[in-house]
């Protein structure tokens, strides 16, 4: 069965997103059939894969509030080996209609179930809160990459964040870990960015990963044209870097 991970953190615009879709890009193009699944009603995974969200009749919301199966909203993506289980508007709504629904922290972990021999990996995308929604993600996960921007407050929220991974694992999933620690934004001509990269390593070690991605004008351009980094501009500084994280990560999983 595929790796399930989540990308999590509360704070929005820490390049949770980016990570996602870059990643899952890098990794398909070396061969590995990934899924994204876009669990924020935002949508902009969907989006950011070159998805018209106007478009999509069915979607990550049919599955978890009316029992649709996942293998009925999956779409192709540009990129070969590479799928995304879309977001609309109506994902908005979820977590008020699952609040009175049994087991309704399971309601992903059981509907993955289906489709999850066909993947290496499933990428799920949380929305930028710890909400019910980002609880379903985490039970249905065996691991969390948090990314961490490289600015003021980087770490602040993530003490909560450890709190509610510690929760989880008491009632829910004993088994998720935490995966990684991704740097994001990161710029080496500020004291402040290797200020925030130096605290990080020294809180959570080897947790971090080698690679760090760059603030990076390409990265921010790519999502508004619908396309992931390696087809925008796969010689930006930002490409290497997710070229890069893509083989420490496979690595990570290789041993």
């Amino acid at each position: 069965m595929g790796q399930t991970t989540s990308f999590v953190n509360q704070k929005g615009g820490v390049g949770k997103t980016t990570t996602t879709i870059n990643l899952a890009a890098y990794m398909a193009a070396s061969g590995k059939r990934v899924l994204v699944i876009d669990l924020d009603a935002q949508g902009n995974a969907t989006v950011g894969v070159g998805l018209d969200r106007e478009s999509i009749e069915s979607c990550v919301y049919n599955v978890l509030i009316e029992g649709a199966l996942f293998s009925s909203v999956i779409r192709k993506t540009g990129l070969a080996n590479l799928d995304i289980a879309p977001s609309t508007a109506r994902l908005a709504g979820a977590e008020v209609e699952l609040v009175g629904e049994p087991e309704r922290e399971m309601r992903l972990k059981n509907a993955i179930l289906e489709i999850k021999e066909g993947y290496d990996f499933v990428f799920i995308d949380c929305p930028p809160s710890l909400n019910l929604l980002t609880v379903n993600a985490l039970t249905a996960s065996d691991e969390v990459i948090i990314p961490i921007q490289c600015e003021y407050y980087a770490l602040e929220g993530i003490s909560q964040l450890m709190k509610t991974l510690d929760l989880v694992r008491q009632g829910l999933n004993p088994m998720l870990k935490v995966g990684g620690i991704i740097l994001t934004m990161y710029d080496q001509r500020t004291v402040l960015s290797n200020q925030v990269a130096e605290e990080a390593r020294k809180c959570f070690g080897k947790k971090v990963f080698q690679t760090v991605i760059p603030r990076n004008v390409r990265l921010a351009e790519a999502p508004s044209y619908g396309q992931p980094i390696i087809f925008y501009d796969p010689s930006s500084s930002g490409a290497v870097a997710y070229e890069s994280l893509s083989r420490e990560v496979i690595g990570d999983y290789a041993n």
